[in-house]
This record gives structure tokens, C-alpha cells and sequence, in this order.
């Protein structure tokens, strides 16, 4: 990770891989689970959300844009990257409520403002583990009262995604999300792990026990599956809550997910009663 200088962005410039609703899965989730916070801000101006290194495309941040004001009517969207050439290839796509701007893991805004969310996608997997605990606390450093740093990976097309939610005081929950038309087991989505969990995923780490433990209850709900996949996976989802703290409930496991305390999940931690 590059060091800050008085005008060199924090960060180093990433792949810039996108697709038009590659992050639908994650957006989803932040509208309807950070919407109220939205609309509750201090910010005379209204929420600002930030699209961190939002790649060689704009693509997420205009749909960022359009799913936070079904949530939230007055929002605005700042996408932000290192590579200035993104940045200008962005202009023409820039409205009223969307800007981009050049920057890292310092976030410049506009008049010092402080957003309401930041969203890191398929940001951080360049990066070495050790790297990521001061990335996040970089970020969350720079949220306004009651603001959310979104972290995670999905793969190309958005099916398989985790993230990581972090308030201003630190991280919250883990959320696995996929098209469960496609999934063999909850398991495939070891590899979209964000970079904190991703090396962790190996026996005797808690995230490891509780994919593991999500593989056994999918394969116990196997009869389930002549009703759908989606059945399958809320009755798995039902099963592991029993043993692990899962702080949603049906409404988002239709959805595909399923969203665990950090502490539970965390590198060297254990599991964590409800």
C-alpha cells in the first residue's frame, strides 16, 4: 500500500475488472438494511455514498446511485479511483447526484464531508492480509456518525459474493450471498471470501467450521430440494442458526444470504453463542 503524500492518493490501482450488475446482490443488501440510517443523516446536504475503486467502468457506482434512492431519495454517490484515466472516462456518465473523483483509501470529498457509506468491492484481494485491518480502519476513520464501510468480493457476473460490514466502531456481520440457482453447496463460496477470511478457510479457523457446517445442513436439507433451491437453502440457513449466531431472518435468506457476527467468524476467534 502506497504512502500518502500532499496530493498522491492512498492505494494502489486495481485490476479494474467490472460488469453491469456485478454488485446487485450487495447493493440489495446495503438499501435494505442501511436505507433508514440513509435518510437519517446529519449532513445539511444530504447522505453521501462513496463507490471505492470502482474500476475501469462506471457501471457500479450509476447503479449504486439508483438502488440507495429507491431506499433513500435524496442520496448522492462519489465514485473515487487512483487511476485518473478511469476517472475521466467517467465524466460523461456523471449526473446530478453522481461525481467522480480521483483518490484512495483517504477518500476525498468535497468540503471535508464525511459519507454515510463506502463500498470497497473486489478492492482489497491485491492486497496481503496484514494490509487489511489498517484499510479498514483508514476507512471507517473517515464515516460520519452512523456510516457503514461495505468490503467484499463476488465474482464476475455478481453470483457468489461475501462482504464484510464495519460501522465506525469496527466490524459487524459477514454476509454470504449467491444465485442459489447455481450453487452446488454453501461452500463454493470459499472462493469469494473477502481478504480477510479468504486464507482462513482452513480447519481448525471459525470460518471454516461454519462453511462446513452449512455444507452438512445443505445436504441434510437435500429432500428440500424438489421444492427449490431457494427452500433448500432456508432450511440450511434455519439449521446452522441453531449453532451460530445468524443475525437475519427468512425475509433476507430468500434473498440467498445469510449473515453471521464477525466475532464468530473472525481469524483466530470461535464461535459465538446467540
Amino acid at each position: 500500500m502506497g504512502r500518502r503524500g500532499a496530493e498522491r492518493p492512498v492505494g494502489t490501482v486495481t485490476r479494474g475488472t467490472t460488469n453491469p450488475n456485478r454488485l446487485r446482490r450487495m447493493d440489495r443488501w446495503i438499501a435494505a438494511v442501511h436505507g433508514s440510517a440513509l435518510r437519517r443523516t446529519a449532513d445539511p446536504y444530504g447522505p453521501v455514498a462513496v463507490d471505492l475503486g470502482y474500476g475501469a467502468a462506471p457501471w457500479t457506482a450509476v447503479e449504486l446511485l439508483e438502488r440507495l434512492r429507491a431506499a433513500c431519495p435524496d442520496v448522492s454517490v462519489v465514485g473515487i479511483e487512483i487511476d485518473p484515466a478511469r476517472v475521466e472516462a467517467a465524466r460523461p456518465y456523471e449526473r446530478p447526484g453522481l461525481v467522480f473523483a480521483r483518490g484512495g483509501f483517504e477518500v476525498p470529498l468535497p468540503g471535508g464531508r464525511r459519507p454515510m457509506l463506502i463500498r470497497a468491492a473486489n478492492v482489497l484481494r491485491q492486497y496481503d492480509e496484514r494490509e487489511v485491518v489498517p484499510v479498514w480502519d483508514r476507512l471507517r476513520a473517515r464515516l460520519a456518525p452512523g456510516g457503514l464501510l461495505v468490503e467484499g468480493t463476488c465474482d464476475e457476473i455478481g453470483r457468489r459474493h461475501v462482504w464484510v460490514a464495519i460501522g465506525p466502531e469496527g466490524p459487524r456481520t459477514v454476509t454470504f450471498a449467491a444465485r442459489l440457482g447455481s450453487l452446488g453447496t454453501p461452500s463454493d463460496l470459499a472462493e469469494r471470501l473477502p481478504k480477510a477470511l479468504i486464507h482462513r478457510n482452513v480447519p481448525g479457523e471459525p470460518v471454516h467450521a461454519f462453511l462446513l457446517d452449512m455444507d452438512r445442513a445443505w445436504a441434510a436439507a437435500s429432500p428440500y430440494a424438489a421444492l427449490g433451491a431457494r427452500q433448500r437453502w432456508m432450511r440450511s440457513v434455519q439449521e446452522v442458526a441453531a449453532g451460530w449466531p445468524v443475525v437475519d431472518g427468512p425475509r433476507r435468506w430468500r434473498q440467498g444470504e445469510v449473515t453471521v457476527r464477525w466475532e464468530a467468524l473472525a481469524p483466530g476467534g470461535g464461535r459465538k453463542g446467540t
